[in-house]
């Protein structure tokens, strides 16, 4: 299995390592605001993920990303999908809202690997091995993934709720379902390599992936964001804000508000350029 971010590197492996499956999680937004402009690819991507889409917290590219690597690699990509962003952070009846941050990273779960544990669960039910796009100078992040799953045989699990006690409390329970493999790290795969890879194919990359007001960017980098996505960056904003009258100390970043960000006047102008993926953060996958 073949799990696809939408970036160049996942790209990358679904081109150069055929899978049985190729996955795609998309996270999506309710706001209207940040309503995806085509309105017949956004019938598309409804059909594909059979739930309604408005929008989605990532680079709009993504979506045509994935359109054409499919169209690229000659094989399926199925898309799933999980609770929208706005359910994720619903965590009280009352409508309190609860944000993920660095320490607790419950967005990455229940918008990416959730759904994509559901797909493997509904229809594959067998340990599969999962191909990882970390490349040759991630060793260490690979190794720590490998050192979660030491005391397992090197299986990755995934806690979901499989009943109810009698009591009506959910019954939890640790499912084996994937073995994680490397295959950039064992081929000494670097990120020019794969940037040279595709300077001549015909699939659209975003600028930038992962949401893009994910708390793992920086505030300079949430800063231009917010000029290229300025919709997009106030929901982020007023989710903020809500949050923030629910519980104490409720931000994305604990070092400074959304809205403080948007009111920044920069001593110059931060160009494309003055960025790499270093301060864009990752969301674990």
């Amino acid at each position: 299995m073949n799990s696809i971010s939408g970036g160049r590197t996942s790209a990358y492996i679904a081109a150069n390592y055929p899978a049985d499956y190729d996955i795609f999680s998309l996270v999506r937004i309710e706001d209207k605001n940040c309503l995806f402009p085509d309105a017949k690819i956004r019938q598309e991507v409804e059909d594909r993920i059979q739930a309604p889409f408005i929008g989605t917290a990532e680079d709009d590219v993504i979506i045509y990303t994935m359109l054409d690597l499919e169209q690229y690699i000659g094989r399926p990509i199925t898309w799933v999908t999980g609770k929208t962003f706005d359910q994720v952070v619903s965590r009280g009846k009352d409508g309190r809202v609860q944000l993920p941050n660095a320490m607790r990273r419950f967005c990455t779960v229940e918008m990416k690997i959730q759904p994509m544990f559901e797909f493997w669960r509904d229809n594959i039910g067998e340990i599969v091995e999962t191909r990882i796009g970390f490349r040759a100078n991630e060793t260490r992040r690979a190794a720590s993934m490998m050192e979660r799953t030491a005391a397992d045989g090197g299986v990755m699990k995934f806690k979901t709720i499989v009943g109810k006690h009698e009591n009506g409390n959910n019954k939890w329970e640790s499912i084996p379902y994937q073995i994680p493999r490397f295959p950039l790290i064992e081929a000494n795969i670097y990120r020019d390599q794969i940037e040279a890879y595709w300077s001549d194919k015909p699939v659209r990359f975003a600028w930038m992936n992962n949401c893009v007001g994910c708390f793992h960017k920086t505030p300079a980098l949430i800063k231009k964001m917010w000029d290229k996505h300025p919709n997009k960056l106030e929901w982020f904003n007023q989710t903020e804000k809500v949050a923030m009258e629910s519980y104490k100390n409720n931000q994305w970043n604990q070092g400074v508000t959304y809205e403080q960000i948007k009111n920044w006047n920069s001593q110059y102008e931060l160009f494309d350029s003055d960025f790499n993926e270093c301060d864009s953060g990752y969301c674990g996958l």
